[in-house]
């Protein structure tokens, strides 16, 4: 199984840009490409659909050594054992989500700003998302961020740091020039003809470039 702290490209079944009964053939792709994590991410949807759609994933991400993250709903990634759970800025404390999932499993958390990226890495957070970097339709109401504060947060900040929104593969040198190192793709993925092709394609070129530090 892969460490988060090894990660580089970070992948999200998203259940606003695919139904459930793709869920498992979107999760094969997206894992036969390469990604290094994977997180299922399903706001609006019963528990009870969101364990199941979990359990459903668990086997495919397990076989390839790709840790599961689930999103918002803590019990259920302590029911079903992932190996992380994420949560927002509006979100339960990453104190409270350790004590809910235990210490086997990763925490992650959202941060829009230095400020919370600080604060995430005094909460005890295992790793960060830092975005939206650019207008996404996954968080219409977040303000994107830019690329300016990335290579700061790199600086201020020793957890791996994932950017996030809107990243795709025409803004990925930009990104990466901007100081980045690890990438989450959401949208550029779910909606690609090839998933695997493309996440592969991805991949070769954001492991190309070397670790600025973490």
């Amino acid at each position: 199984m892969k460490r988060i702290q090894d990660a580089r490209l970070y992948g999200i079944v998203d259940l606003g840009y695919l139904s459930p009964e793709n869920v498992w053939r979107m999760t094969q792709s997206l894992c036969e490409g390469g990604v290094d994590v994977l997180q299922l991410r399903a706001k609006k949807i019963a528990k009870s659909e969101v364990e199941r759609l979990a359990r459903l994933m668990l086997p495919i991400t397990r076989e390839q050594g790709v840790p599961l993250v689930i999103n918002d709903h803590l019990d259920v990634a302590a029911f079903v054992g992932s190996e992380g759970v994420h949560v927002g800025q509006d979100d339960d404390a990453v104190a409270k989500a350790r004590a809910v999932v235990g210490s086997a499993c990763f925490v992650g958390k959202s941060t829009h700003s230095l400020a919370q990226a600080e604060n995430a890495q005094v909460e005890g957070a295992d790793y960060i998302g830092f975005g939206p970097l650019y207008a996404t339709g996954t968080k219409p109401d977040y303000v994107p961020i830019g690329l300016s504060d990335i290579a700061e947060v790199h600086r201020r900040v020793s957890l791996p740091i994932f950017c996030i929104g809107g990243v795709n593969a025409s803004r990925l040198d930009d990104i990466i020039t901007a100081g980045a190192w690890r990438v989450v793709v959401v949208s550029a993925f779910l909606l690609a003809e090839d998933v695997s092709a493309d996440v592969r394609a991805l991949k070769q070129r954001l492991t190309a470039t070397s670790s600025p530090a973490a």
